[in-house]
This record gives C-alpha cells, sequence and structure tokens, in this order.
C-alpha cells in the first residue's frame, strides 16, 4: 500500500480522534447554545480499578466505573513499553478504543477495521484532542496506556458526532511504533 494510500486511511480512522470534522462527511449540526450542563467531577479521582487486558494482541475491554469523572487528565499505564518513547514531533502507530466514561460505549476503535490495523500520529502535534495528544507523551513503544479525558480536554461543550456535550472519554492506547523526530523528519515522502 503507498504512503498516499495509507495516510487517507488514517485520516478517515482518525476523524473520531481529531478536534475538527473534515473530509466530505456532512456538518455535524449543534445547537448555538448547549442545554446541557458539565457533569460535577472530582479533583481527586478514585483510582479506576479496571481489569484492562496486558496482552497487546487482544483487544481492549473499558468497563464502567461507577464513580464521577476526574476533572484533570488521568494516565495510566496497563503495560509499560520498553521502545522508543513518544516525545513530540515523533511520528508513531497506534492501536485504540475510545468509550464514554458515564457508560463505556465504545465510540470508536482501530480494532474494528482489524486486529493489526495501525493509524500514524505526529506526537504532540495538536491535529488531536489535546487529551489524546497529552496522554500519549512520554508512552514508550510496546506499551498500553489508559487515558481518561475530560469534556474540555476532549470534544468540549458541544461535543462532536458521536461524542455529546461534556463528555469524558476513556482511551486505551496500544503504542505499537514510534519513529523518533530526527528521523521522522529526515524520511523522504513517498507515493
Amino acid at each position: 500500500m503507498t504512503r498516499c494510500a495509507r495516510l487517507l486511511l488514517a485520516v478517515a480512522a482518525l476523524s473520531t480522534l481529531t478536534a475538527c470534522g473534515g473530509g466530505d462527511d456532512p456538518p455535524v449540526e449543534t445547537s448555538p447554545t448547549s442545554t446541557a450542563t458539565p457533569p460535577p467531577c472530582t479533583s481527586t479521582p478514585p483510582a479506576r480499578e479496571t481489569t484492562v487486558a496486558e496482552d497487546l494482541a487482544v483487544e481492549p475491554v473499558i468497563e464502567v466505573v461507577d464513580a464521577e469523572p476526574p476533572c484533570a487528565l488521568v494516565v495510566r499505564d496497563v503495560v509499560i513499553g520498553t521502545g522508543e518513547p513518544a516525545v513530540e514531533g515523533a511520528q508513531a502507530e497506534v492501536k485504540y478504543v475510545i468509550a464514554l466514561h458515564e457508560d463505556g460505549e465504545v465510540i470508536d476503535a482501530s480494532w474494528r477495521i482489524g486486529p493489526d490495523h495501525t493509524l500514524p500520529v505526529e506526537v504532540g502535534a495538536g491535529n488531536l484532542i489535546e487529551g489524546f495528544d497529552r496522554g500519549v507523551l512520554g508512552m514508550r513503544e510496546g506499551g498500553r496506556r489508559e487515558l481518561v479525558v475530560p469534556y474540555d480536554l476532549g470534544y468540549g461543550a458541544e461535543g462532536q458526532g458521536p461524542v455529546p456535550p461534556y463528555a469524558t472519554l476513556v482511551f486505551v492506547v496500544d503504542l505499537v511504533s514510534v519513529t523518533p523526530p530526527d528521523v521522522a523528519g529526515s524520511a523522504t515522502p513517498t507515493g
């Protein structure tokens, strides 16, 4: 598959992760003033007692946790990788599952395309929602990380697509590969 074809696939799949819609999708209608109100959150969230699979060959399942969502980004390593770190400007290949904190409904998952499907991301580039961008920084290749992203680091008061207003999201991210910025920047684009 050419790099351009792969990039087009990745762009389509990342539409849920991006901060803005794009492509040929019809615009999502949102009301100018949302009638929803922010849910209560806690500044000291209890430890999430989850049992996310440590086997990176197995699609992670995000369990519902009966607790107020956190007010700030929560990062929990399920598996600590041993490879290259995800630093700003690095090119990474990830697998992910995204669910709503309140009911565990899966919003999107790279696993739906296939168990070996990965999506390319530029770490820290600001092309994705802020909670995801910040949450993968420092993660190491071969790792699996759970992120709990409050609405203000996600899709905000308006939501987007299947993400409702003020939604706290739970991600499980597998960092499949990392190309450091000095190597990624010197690669010659093809396709």
